[in-house]
């Protein structure tokens, strides 16, 4: 198996995502990658992006199960949270196209898993930009 380490960020990085939808978002993942024969190990997320690690089989193409758990995770999403949703986005779209995807295999499960939990929590503020407008 291969563990990678996958970032998902919202289109035009909306700050969409609540704590129900990242619950739902964790249990859809981790059933697609079921599907696949593949396992969510950790998941984590924030308003504008989420995290995974998971174990995948090398013979898959990771491009395939990406655009795969891309599409099938937004049209849950947008079935399931539509009003919700239609504040943010008119057409149906929720995932920017672009995704990071890293092996994970020199760092230790346990500096990932401190990464995707600290997500979102008051130790680890986001940086502000140092553009003005």
């Amino acid at each position: 198996m291969i563990r990678l380490h996958i970032v998902f960020v919202t289109k035009y990085r909306r700050k969409v995502l609540n704590a129900e939808m990242l619950a739902f978002l964790r249990s859809a993942f981790a059933g697609i990658l079921s599907d696949w024969r593949c396992g969510l190990i950790e998941f984590g997320g924030e308003e504008d992006h989420v995290h995974m690690l998971i174990d995948i089989h090398p013979a898959l193409n990771i491009s395939t199960l990406i655009n795969n758990l891309k599409s099938a995770s937004s049209k849950r999403l947008r079935r399931q949270f539509a009003e919700h949703i239609k504040m943010f986005y008119s057409k149906p779209v929720f995932w920017h196209r672009a995704y990071y995807v890293g092996s994970v295999g020199n760092v230790s499960l346990e500096v990932v898993r401190d990464y995707i939990d600290r997500q979102g929590s008051p130790d680890r503020p986001r940086k502000k930009s140092n553009q003005s407008a």
